[in-house]
């Protein structure tokens, strides 16, 4: 949080001042300009390079209750060497897994640039108390992850108690300590684009290094629209304080079509300054393969064998 908003953050009331004001999302506008840049099309070269920014712009991810500690290792060396045949492809930017499986992928992955990305804050559905979400937090950096990918209590921001999110998010990264914090809007269950709108600036006072669409296991997750209400806010929020803060699309991304979709507008929403793993990520299991299919099928003019690649 800057001084310039100290007087915003100070009470519930304020908050709820600023958020409230800021200016409202004209959705039939968002909508038709998320659908126009989809219509963009790349070709040959440029599709090349977006295939392998695509790339390294993945958090390569597995969430579910039957992960084994094996499927987290073969995760882990995808993600380090996404093609084993092909060294010219680059490495995604971090596994993300639940936090008893930390040290296991921080084991996996050391030697390698891939970050080590761990859910946290009672995933997905955030209702659990701060003490137990700082301390799952805590026990998170403890093992090694270098990101924390929080979700925010919906509850409480749909009720209007914008600074017990606020709140709950400065705990929350104050307890990442070095790590980097991404917080989770669960942009499904907000109903509206303001409500986006406010929760990506609500995130950002708090000091999110990133904000993330979803948790994935809420429908809708990422959408065009949604991702590009949330370029806008992190824009403004640059803007305003001259801070930089990430966006990560996740849920739902499944194609290298879709992929491009949001690189095109990560670009003409935010700017070029965006298109780095720094500031922007994909959430995503089965994207990876259908972007080495492509580079694939751009680099040998054919198309790999279904079972070419592993499964994830």
């Amino acid at each position: 949080m800057t001084t310039a908003y100290a007087d915003v953050v100070s009470s519930n009331a304020t908050l709820r001042a600023f958020l409230h004001g800021l200016p409202g999302v004209d959705r039939v506008g968002a909508d038709e300009r998320a659908a126009m840049l989809a219509t963009r099309s790349i070709k040959t070269t440029a599709k090349a390079q977006a295939i392998d920014m695509a790339v390294s712009m993945v958090d390569l991810t597995t969430l579910e209750g039957a992960d084994t500690p094996g499927k987290v290792r073969a995760m882990c060396a995808k993600a380090a060497r996404p093609d084993p045949a092909d060294a010219s492809v680059p490495h995604v930017a971090a596994v993300c897994v639940y936090p008893d499986l930390i040290e296991v992928a921080v084991t996996a992955l050391a030697g390698t640039p891939v970050k080590v990305a761990a859910v946290a804050t009672a995933f997905p559905s955030g209702r659990s108390s701060l003490e137990v979400k700082v301390a799952d937090t805590a026990l998170a950096v403890a093992a090694g992850a270098d990101e924390i990918d929080m979700v925010i209590d919906r509850g409480a921001f749909l009720a209007g108690d914008y600074r017990k999110v606020y709140d709950e998010i400065i705990a929350i990264k104050a307890a990442c300590g070095a790590a980097h914090l991404k917080v989770i809007l669960e942009t499904g269950e907000l109903a509206t684009y303001d409500n986006v709108r406010r929760a990506s600036r609500l995130a950002m006072l708090a000091g999110a290094d990133f904000i993330k669409t979803s948790t994935g296991k809420v429908s809708p997750a990422a959408t065009t629209p949604v991702t590009l209400v949330m370029l806008e806010a992190v824009r403004d929020h640059h803007a305003a304080t001259g801070r930089r803060v990430g966006v990560k699309a996740a849920g739902g991304i499944r194609t290298t079509k879709d992929a491009i979709r949001y690189l095109v507008l990560v670009n003409e929403t935010a700017g070029e300054e965006w298109l780095t793993p720094d500031l922007f990520r994909l959430g995503a299991s089965s994207l990876l393969n259908d972007l080495l299919m492509q580079r694939g099928k751009l680099t040998t003019g054919r198309y790999a064998g279904p079972d070419y690649y592993t499964l994830d």
